[in-house]
Formats: structure tokens, C-alpha cells, sequence
């Protein structure tokens, strides 16, 4: 996971109104909430959660939220969603999670592939049905990547869920016989052996009559 210190203002106006002043001031409207802990109202530079983002993945990110006007300096967190105008694409509003380090979170990690399937090289074709992974584990425990080997797979072979390396104090949040990726046939493949039933269902039968 990578940490990252953003500065944040506590605010006290909500709804629509103090919002639209707020973005029109650069900045984003948000709140931080979490177990054993008061909702709170706060605001954050536009700029700074862009070059946050740019530099990993929003469930990759650990938020050192460091409180300019409040009583409680810093706060960890980690965003749990970001509204983004469906138009202009600007950020609209963020939730911030916050976390403990002895407490475990709930995140997404990307699916990384090793190697080349012996399927693929007898014509088969790769299809990845997950991206990535919900795993169960403390903050910053939270691995980069789940590496899956596929060089063993042939074609009809998938990887499920349940399939996956098992890593330490990490748990898998998803349906162990999810399908993460499978071999396919080429669809080349696929369109010729329908051409032939096609043929063979139009032709007469043998020994039949013609202009029957």
C-alpha cells in the first residue's frame, strides 16, 4: 500500500449549496467515518487527490489526513468512494474509511498474470473474467498484486477463487469457485466447427431422393 499525507479541512455547512462553494474554490467535499468513531465533514484540494491517484490505484492508497483545524491532527483512511461528475468528470465527492493498523479492511487487488498458457500456444485464447480481487487483511498488509501462474493450463482449463496462491494473514472475500480466468478455443475455431454443422444440416441425407 502506498501512504500518502494530504492536507484536509474540517467544514460545518452540508447539502448542496455550501458543496457547489466549495468545489468552485478547487476543492471537494468528503466525509471521514469508521467503526467507534463520529462522522466527519471535511474538504479536500482537487489537485491533491489527482496526483494522489496518479501515483497508484485508489484501493493501493493508505490517506494520512492531516486535520488543519481540528483538535485530532492526522487520521488514516482509506477511500472508499469518489463521485465524479458523469460530464465533466470532476471529482464531486470522496468518502474517506478510516482504518486502524491492528484492524483488518476489505479491499480490491489487481490479478497479476505469470507466464504463457501451453493453451494459448496450441491456438487457444486468454480470457480474464476478474481484473481483480477482493482480499480480507490488516492496512499495510495489503499486497501490490495476487501473481496466478497460468504456463500449466491448457485449453478448457480455468483458475477459480479457490485456486489462488495463499498468501499469509490474507483471505479471500469472494466465492472460492468465482472464475478469476479461463482457455478458451480460438474463436476461429469455434466459427469453423459452426460452419460444418451448418453444412451438415443442410445437406440431404444420404441415399435420399432429389427434389424431394
Amino acid at each position: 500500500m502506498e501512504l500518502i499525507d494530504i492536507n484536509a479541512n474540517i467544514r460545518t455547512a452540508a447539502g448542496n449549496s455550501p458543496s457547489r462553494g466549495i468545489r468552485r474554490e478547487g476543492n471537494i467535499p468528503g466525509v471521514i467515518y469508521g467503526p467507534g468513531s463520529e462522522s466527519v465533514l471535511i474538504s479536500i484540494n482537487a489537485h491533491d487527490l489527482e496526483l494522489a491517484l496518479k501515483k497508484a490505484q485508489m484501493s493501493q492508497i493508505i490517506f494520512n489526513l492531516k486535520l488543519q483545524n481540528a483538535d485530532f491532527p492526522a487520521r488514516s483512511a482509506i477511500a472508499k468512494e469518489i463521485q465524479v461528475h458523469p460530464v465533466s468528470r470532476k471529482f464531486m465527492h470522496v468518502d474517506f474509511y478510516e482504518i486502524s493498523k491492528d484492524r483488518k479492511i476489505t479491499v480490491k487487488v489487481p490479478i497479476a498474470i505469470r507466464g504463457k498458457a501451453k493453451g494459448v500456444e496450441n491456438g487457444g485464447i486468454l480470457q480474464s473474467i476478474l481484473r481483480e480481487v477482493e482480499v480480507s487483511c490488516l492496512p499495510f498488509e495489503v499486497p501490490d498484486a495476487i501473481p496466478v501462474d497460468i504456463s500449466s493450463l491448457d485449453i478448457g482449463d480455468s483458475i477459480h477463487i479457490g485456486d489462488l496462491p495463499k498468501m499469509d494473514n490474507i483471505d479471500f472475500a469472494d466465492d472460492a469457485q468465482m472464475t478469476v480466468l479461463t482457455i478458451s478455443s480460438s474463436m476461429g475455431d469455434d466459427r469453423s466447427a459452426g460452419a460444418k454443422t451448418e453444412e451438415a444440416e443442410s445437406a440431404p441425407a444420404a441415399g435420399g431422393k432429389k427434389g424431394a
